[in-house]
């Protein structure tokens, strides 16, 4: 019989995490995080063992294959954020663990990622306070402070680049649940988003003439037939203090009209728990909240693999638990060893309903593994999670994005924790009218990113 005996203890990661309390000095525990990856290309010189597997850190309790439910939540309630833990404990839910990742260049678009290190160290917020390089020209891609310190360095990246490619189009089912779990609304969407700077896969970092802009978005909808043809259109200034000119098309009336856009706790559709806010944790203009401070650091449970559902032709994902079975998406965790949370309060919202939110940072990517938002009296509100991975499985199936494989989330949830309320949503494969997903083509601006582009859509 052989035993494994560990270099450090658990209790040695906690004094490690309990050190923030003096001020944070960046990712990696043993070794500086982005220093040891950029070395050898994984994450195990900057973490002990028992951040680098759920069977060590739970001393054999729990391992990869099983499942988080109500008899064991308590075993990793400290690896759960809050809303997620009560989703467990008291609605059904049900969550499978997996072997942690370690190569890092697995956990997002291998291009983003490899601008990432390239870039590393030439980022700077100029006198306005948006990102720059150190000639004061707009970001050149990947994440601008790779080895962030501050809770606004963590979020300029993230609000930068949402999905991580240069041109993206998701084909999208939404479903809407009441308290009792069932589904009174449904649609079927498609959401675009196209970068004019800071490419890392089109020919050119910069889109002539569009210098001055950080995206252009879109979604539009195409069932149910009440709502067909009914489309916005987001067009974001690089300057990170304006908001976006939002436009819209409504199929009665024949024409695009432009909304205010400082309405961003509202949702587009009847039955939704979604607002723009909530896109990817970041969904408004960065300087448009503030406040930023790093509040936590340690390791969590967090979706950042196996989120594609390659048996289904179409990818669509299975549910389970609440009332009707079907009020949460089947999800796999997998322990993160380092997750940072940052708090921030919407100073550009004074009706805003949010007093603040929180997100919670994957260290190695600074992915958002989930948020949670609360109320002007400090009360919970709402939460928000999503899944993520690679594109591909062990049988050989895979979705390509030019050379490598396809990364991109595969499903997401909106919860309403005063209300009950539950919004879900997944990427498909394809939905009515031909709209198919796409990765990084340029023609994804001409078809869906433009008041033509609305017209043509509501028609």
């Amino acid at each position: 019989m052989s035993f494994v005996i560990p270099r450090y203890g658990r209790q040695f990661a906690r004094r490690e995490f309990l050190k923030l309390g003096a001020g944070f000095a960046g990712a990696g525990v043993l070794s500086p995080l982005w220093a040891a990856m950029e070395e050898h290309g994984e994450i195990n010189k900057a973490y002990p063992e028992e951040l680098l597997s759920i069977e060590a850190y739970t001393k054999g309790r729990l391992k990869a294959g099983d499942y988080i439910d109500v008899n064991n939540v308590e075993l990793v309630k400290e690896l759960l954020e809050p809303v997620k833990y009560y989703q467990v404990k008291n609605m059904g839910r049900r969550l499978k663990l997996r072997e942690t990742t370690q190569e890092v260049m697995r956990l997002s678009p291998y291009e983003y990622m490899e601008a990432s290190f390239k870039h590393r160290g030439l980022a700077r917020f100029d006198e306005k306070g948006n990102v720059v390089t150190g000639e004061g020209k707009p970001w050149i891609g990947g994440l601008p402070f790779p080895d962030a310190k501050t809770g606004v360095e963590f979020f300029a990246g993230l609000t930068m680049s949402w999905g991580r490619h240069d041109a993206s189009f998701y084909p999208i089912r939404e479903y809407d649940l009441n308290l009792e779990g069932k589904v009174t609304y449904g649609y079927e969407l498609g959401w675009a988003e196209y970068a004019p700077v800071g490419r890392v896969s089109f020919p050119d970092v910069y889109w002539e003439g569009h210098e001055d802009m950080l995206r252009y978005q879109s979604v539009f909808f195409t069932q149910p037939n009440s709502v067909r043809g009914t489309s916005f259109l987001n067009n974001w200034h690089y300057d990170q203090h304006k908001f976006p000119e939002l436009f819209g098309y409504i199929p009665d009336f024949k024409r695009i009209r432009r909304y205010p856009t400082d309405q961003r706790f509202e949702p587009l559709v009847p039955g939704s728990s979604l607002y723009l806010s909530d896109a990817w944790g970041a969904g408004d203009p960065l300087h448009t909240w503030g406040k930023y401070r790093i509040t936590w650091r340690g390791p969590l449970l967090g979706a950042v693999s196996g989120a594609w559902e390659s048996t289904d032709d179409n990818w669509q994902h299975g549910v389970h638990g609440g009332p009707q079975g079907q009020t949460f998406w089947d999800t796999e965790l997998e322990l993160v060893p380092e997750a940072i949370a940052v708090d921030a309060e919407p100073v550009g919202f004074p009706r805003a309903p949010v007093g603040r939110k929180r997100v919670w940072f994957d260290a190695r990517t600074q992915l958002p593994l989930g948020m949670v938002t609360y109320d002007r009296r400090g009360e919970l509100f709402r939460s928000f999670d999503g899944a993520y991975g690679l594109y591909e499985k062990p049988d050989g199936q895979r979705v390509m994005d030019g050379k490598h494989t396809y990364w991109s989330w595969g499903h997401a949830q909106a919860f309403d924790v005063q209300s009950g309320k539950m919004t879900r949503i997944e990427q498909l494969a394809s939905i009515g009218n031909g709209h198919r997903m796409k990765v990084n083509d340029e023609d994804i601006y001409s078809r869906y990113l433009t008041n033509t582009a609305l017209r043509r859509l509501g028609n």
